[in-house]
């Protein structure tokens, strides 16, 4: 049974054929990215939306959370920063199983969106479990340790990734590579956006770009 905390906004029509799970950056929080569903939920009606808090404390930002600890931004180890990966992987995995399990759900129904280190949390649990998922979106992140993607993959979504080409934090060409890595690894279907004049954020037209590809995964017409 997972323990994270979370905010939730039901699905429009008060019945849930598809979730989709925000996964927020460090130092932010669930409600930081829930947001996001007001302006998606009207075009998907029967989708409830879910915004865990990462499980650990950013020391760096009071009343924020972070996913692992960021060897660049906290001085953390390599080692630690890992190991903090692995135990949020297990957290967020088991908190993805109760919810499939709580909406009588198959993982073909569930979505994740990420923004950040919240994209390199989607990418790093989403082809590691054994059922593919619907699908990945994944706003200004990277993709983590890409060379042992093809050995621990295990199964294979739709993915895209949308970035800013005046990203100051996450640099722009970690789209293309992350794209090279995930093809490389046999995903066929994998997609980039450029939020062109966008820095570390999302832009409307990134959004909508979001909106018509969960749409599509979902089997909205």
């Amino acid at each position: 049974m997972s323990v994270l905390d979370h905010k939730v906004k039901e699905s429009l029509s008060g019945s849930a054929h598809s979730v989709v799970v925000f996964l927020h950056g460090y130092g932010a929080n669930g409600a930081d990215l829930l947001s996001l569903a007001d302006p998606l939920a009207e075009h998907m009606p029967d989708t409830t939306f879910y915004a865990p808090d990462a499980p650990e404390l950013c020391p760096g930002n009071p009343g924020g959370y972070q996913w692992s600890p960021i060897p660049f931004m906290d001085g953390s180890s390599e080692e630690e920063a890992r190991a903090g990966r692995e135990r949020s992987a297990a957290e967020l995995n088991s908190y993805l199983d109760d919810i499939l399990v709580d909406h009588d759900l198959e993982p073909s129904q569930m979505a994740l969106v990420g923004f950040s280190q919240g994209t390199m949390m989607a990418l790093q649990i989403g082809p590691r479990r054994e059922d593919a998922l619907a699908g990945i979106v994944g706003f200004s992140g990277r993709l983590l340790e890409p060379e042992m993607l093809l050995e621990e993959t295990r199964s294979r979504m739709p993915i895209l990734l949308a970035h800013g080409d005046q990203d100051p934090v996450v640099p722009a060409d970690s789209l293309p590579s992350a794209i090279r890595a995930l093809q490389g690894a046999g995903f066929e279907k994998v997609y980039g956006h450029v939020m062109e004049g966008t820095a570390h954020g999302i832009d409307p037209e990134g959004l909508s770009v979001a909106l018509a590809f969960l749409r599509e995964q979902f089997g909205y017409e």
